[in-house]
């Protein structure tokens, strides 16, 4: 039960999966399928407007901040969609509603787990953040604290965070293009990392959020299109929908209820916490606060954003019982083994041809890849500030880089990225890749979100300190997923795992701030006394702005 566990909540996290209950990783062979000729007509449409944009954009990208952060001219409204729609992946719309397929009400537990980091988004970080930072999150901490040793350790993490994220990424395409498009895995890898080069080499940011916004409205509607034709099969009834999914479910009425697949609550509250402040900490999703002029618009974009969300997940929900209520009784859809066709993550899919034909099919196949497509932009631009803004501008040039160096840097670095993304991508499409798409928010968890959280809300921070725990959080992570179940036992062959869960942060997070908290509070350097002292400026800044700030 602890390994259907593992691998139910992997397919939360956006994997292509080979087993119908459980949802598990993309590994192995994957069986080719007849060629989607609407999926394939939508998807170049797709690609043919977002290459327009990004010429565009590009005639609109003409220094380091146009790249960064679309110069901050991105209204609230649409800097909300396009984070939407850098959040909405095909994690979102494959996994979460296989894992109601297999699992039922686990499923909308978790769920809601990947949407309740957005009201704290709006309410906690988004003003603050946009008022300190000027292109990343690493700006934001390096506000208070000695600026180029804090920077290396915020660098790590979010270099960390990136690559993990573009394995699961790069993966998740590779094997959706080659299951229904039936090109090659290698040129399908290689087919994203050459758009998005294009996309964020050219545009930066102002094409980036473009690519994003466009992505998410043909989500947000394939997915209405999609609930609205499975309400219509349930009478436009949700009594009726719940049931006939009961009904239908090889679980019966334990489908409604809780437990069929997380049977120990320790396990779901870290999985919860992983997902939680993982987001919270995403070096991509916290860029996007910088694109916008103000806080004010930083708030509106929170605000949005989380509308938008809450909205697909909601759908979701009757996606995900969609699946069980028309999916378990068709065998069309399963192969002579009793497995759905393509696996258990294909299920959002095969309801599309189910209540759909073969054009909504094709249109939610070719959007389920244009999230990916988004996705990865935002992690390229990210890890490209990382490298050329945080390291080589403000580290190296200490804050006074040549600006036509740092863009050609910059571009240069998308480029690594995207070479280095096809590598990983080949490297690792037979390895069971679904516990690597949790550890970017297990990290990112551990490492950028204490020290974030703890420059903004306490004054006793010191550079110390906050070295000390990101260190600790990101070494523990590391070590504990592999002493966890997933790798000790599955990757590695032992018998049993040291430590009994594969997502650590519930653990590593508290960690984290403990370490942060002691090491800061026994700190008596110079440098600590300036860091305490530096704490009434950033709270004045982060209120009110650099306005304020002179005010004050």
């Amino acid at each position: 039960m602890n390994k259907l566990c593992v691998s139910l909540t992997a397919a939360l996290l956006g994997l292509l999966s080979n087993a119908v209950l459980a949802v598990g990783a993309v590994e192995g062979a994957v069986e080719r399928q007849p060629l989607n000729t609407s999926a394939i007509v939508i998807f170049l449409l797709f690609v043919a407007a977002t290459l327009v944009i990004s010429y565009w954009a590009a005639r609109h990208t003409r220094n380091s901040s146009e790249f960064y952060n679309a110069g901050g001219k991105i209204s609230g409204l649409k800097n909300g969609t396009a984070i939407a729609g850098d959040f909405m992946s095909a994690a979102s719309f494959l996994g979460i509603t296989a894992l109601m397929f297999g699992a039922g009400f686990d499923g909308l537990v978790l769920s809601l787990g990947a949407f309740s980091a957005w009201p704290l988004m709006l309410f906690l970080l988004a003003r603050r953040v946009r008022n300190l930072g000027s292109y990343t999150f690493i700006d934001v901490v390096s506000t208070r604290l000695e600026r180029s040793r804090i920077r290396y350790v915020a660098i790590a993490g979010t270099i960390i965070v990136v690559l993990l994220y573009l394995i699961a990424q790069m993966v998740g395409a590779g094997k959706l293009i080659e299951l229904l498009f039936g090109l090659p895995y290698e040129w399908a890898v290689i087919s994203v990392a050459i758009l998005v080069v294009i996309y964020v080499t050219f545009g930066g940011m102002l094409a980036t959020t473009w690519v994003q916004i466009i992505k998410a409205l043909l989500l947000i509607a394939g997915v209405t299109v999609l609930a609205f034709l499975v309400m219509q099969e349930a009478d436009f009834s949700v009594d009726q929908l719940l049931q006939r999914a009961a009904d239908n479910h090889p679980a019966g009425e334990r489908m409604l209820a809780p437990g069929l697949a997380f049977k120990d609550p320790i396990q779901v509250a870290t999985i919860l916490t992983s997902m939680l402040f993982g987001v919270l900490g995403l070096p991509h999703i916290l860029m996007r606060l910088f694109t916008v002029p103000n806080a004010h618009e930083a708030k509106k974009s929170a605000f949005y954003a989380s509308l938008f969300m809450g909205y697909f997940y909601l759908l979701l929900i009757i996606i995900g019982f969609g699946t069980a209520m028309l999916l378990y009784n068709n065998p069309q859809f399963f192969d002579l083994d009793g497995n759905l066709i393509g696996g258990g993550n294909m299920a959002a899919i095969h309801l599309s041809n189910a209540v759909g034909g073969s054009l909504l099919t094709g249109f939610m196949s070719a959007v389920s890849f244009a999230t990916i497509l988004a996705v990865v932009a935002g992690l390229t631009v990210s890890g490209a500030a990382a490298i050329s803004h945080d390291l080589y501008a403000e580290v190296l040039c200490k804050g006074d880089p040549d600006p036509d160096t740092e863009l050609r840097l910059t571009r240069i670095t998308v480029l690594v990225i995207g070479v280095i993304s096809v590598g990983l991508g080949i490297l690792f499409q037979n390895e069971n890749v679904a516990f690597i798409a949790t550890m970017p928010m297990v990290v990112a968890a551990s490492v950028n979100f204490p020290i974030l959280f703890m420059s903004l809300f306490w004054a006793g921070l010191t550079t110390r300190g906050a070295i000390a725990g990101a260190t600790v959080g990101l070494l523990t992570s590391v070590v504990l997923i592999v002493i966890g179940p997933q790798v000790w036992v599955s990757v590695l062959g032992f018998e049993q795992a040291l430590f009994p869960y594969n997502y650590p942060a519930l653990f590593t997070m508290p960690l984290a701030f403990f370490v942060t908290w002691l090491v800061s509070n026994n700190d008596r350097s110079a440098r600590a006394t300036i860091d305490r002292d530096n704490y009434h400026a950033l709270l004045v800044q982060s209120e009110y702005g650099e306005a304020g700030m002179q005010q004050g």
